[in-house]
């Protein structure tokens, strides 16, 4: 039997709540200078606030799965709750008289991340369910309305030059918890998933197991090495020649660029497989770091070029990888698998922003960046016994509830 097709408006309206509600990511990220200048934060804190997200979210992700909170309550509820409390949490930082201190700064950071949890695995979930057929496209759209959410904080900043941080931040909760009503009061009902399976930590086995499955995941961990480093060094790279709204703009534009890579590498994949076109984008995002080098000290048109290929590539491997753990894991185990990796994956990205934030306030850019490139690398190292095989199938949305 055919599922019925969902109303036209219905996948624009779950990007659409997607882009409003992870703009919460990267909110302290856009105000940073303001926040270093008048609240004395050491230059490191950029670091440890953004580690406090990717740590909530992680933390998060497991209750989640745990408690099977999207299997026993209405995915959209959970949505809008979710969004809901990451806009209070991120107003709290706003509000606090005097400005927070950066120890509860970072206590609100990780709250906010926990609920990011509710929030883009809960979308996707939602997708999967409006979207039985041509998931894969509908993945790369989701993913790319998490990278323009994530940048959106820097183009409110370049909106509102002359804002006080405060109003970004109120500007960013109004956005995420707007997101979450519009999701919550216009979408159809319709479209069920069957209940997922506990989380089964047994899965870990999986991945050291079978050859397929371990090559998509070790290509996932390379890629999780660098891209939300990129991301955090962003503002720094771009210091380096603009500053103000033009700094704001183009860290948006940067980042934001990501978009276009989901969704064009999601119709590629279906021409040439998930695993040849994450293979293309990964390399490609690692000779960028090992660019890095000549491209600060080129042209304003080369570095231009250069920020844009490497924002295009970084971000737009994330659905392939996604869809090739999806269709390599045994179908008892696929939440538990995507669930876990995710997992992993964003704790490496801990790892690499605290130690990147570090050697780039000690060390010149163009020595740092090149080392990010170790991540694509041993990406592509891991991916290689898939890089020869056809198209992967595509995933079933049984496959993609706990993504």
């Amino acid at each position: 039997m055919n599922d019925p097709k969902p109303p036209r408006h219905v996948l624009p309206l779950i990007v659409a709540a997607q882009f409003a509600g992870t703009s919460l990511w990267f909110a302290v990220n856009a105000v940073m200078p303001e926040l270093q200048r008048e609240l004395g934060y050491p230059v490191s804190a950029v670091g440890a606030l953004s580690s406090a997200v990717q740590l909530g979210f992680i933390l998060g992700t497991l209750v989640f799965a745990l408690l099977a909170v999207a299997d026993r309550h209405a995915p959209r509820t959970v949505f809008l709750a979710c969004a809901l409390a990451g806009a209070g949490f991120n107003a709290a930082g706003a509000l606090w008289p005097g400005g927070p201190a950066l120890e509860s700064l970072w206590a609100l950071r990780f709250a906010t991340g926990f609920c990011l949890a509710g929030i883009y695995p809960v979308g996707m979930k939602i997708a999967a369910a409006c979207y039985p057929q041509g998931l894969g496209r509908a993945l790369g759209w989701l993913v790319g309305a998490l990278v323009l959410g994530t940048a959106s904080p820097h183009a409110l900043r370049a909106l509102g030059t002359h804002w006080p941080w405060p109003t970004v931040m109120l500007a960013v909760s109004a956005l995420a918890a707007a997101g979450g009503l519009a999701l919550w009061w216009a979408l159809p009902d319709g479209g069920q998933l069957p209940r997922a399976s506990s989380l089964q930590w047994r899965a870990l086995g999986a991945i050291g197991a079978d050859r397929r499955l371990r090559a998509s995941v070790l290509g996932y961990f390379g890629h999780m090495w660098e891209l939300y480093t990129l991301w955090v060094l962003l503002p720094a790279i771009l210091a380096t020649r603009l500053e103000g709204a033009a700094l704001s703009w183009a860290a948006f534009a940067g980042i934001g660029a990501g978009a276009l890579g989901c969704v064009a590498g999601g119709w590629a994949a279906q021409r040439h497989g998930s695993a040849r076109v994450a293979g293309t984008l990964l390399a490609t995002s690692g000779l960028c770091c090992l660019a890095a080098p000549w491209a600060l000290g080129a042209g304003d048109g080369w570095f231009a070029l250069w920020l844009l290929v490497w924002g295009v590539s970084v971000a737009g491997d994330s659905p392939q990888f996604s869809a090739l753990s999806a269709s390599n894991a045994p179908r008892a185990a696929v939440g538990s698998v995507l669930t876990l990796v995710n997992c992993i994956g964003f704790a490496i990205s801990i790892a690499s922003i605290e130690l990147f934030v570090r050697l780039g306030a000690q060390l010149p850019l163009g020595l740092v960046l090149p080392a990010l490139a170790l991540g694509p690398a041993l990406g592509l190292w891991g991916l290689a016994p898939l890089l020869g095989a056809g198209p992967q199938r595509t995933p079933t949305p049984a496959d993609s509830s706990r993504r």
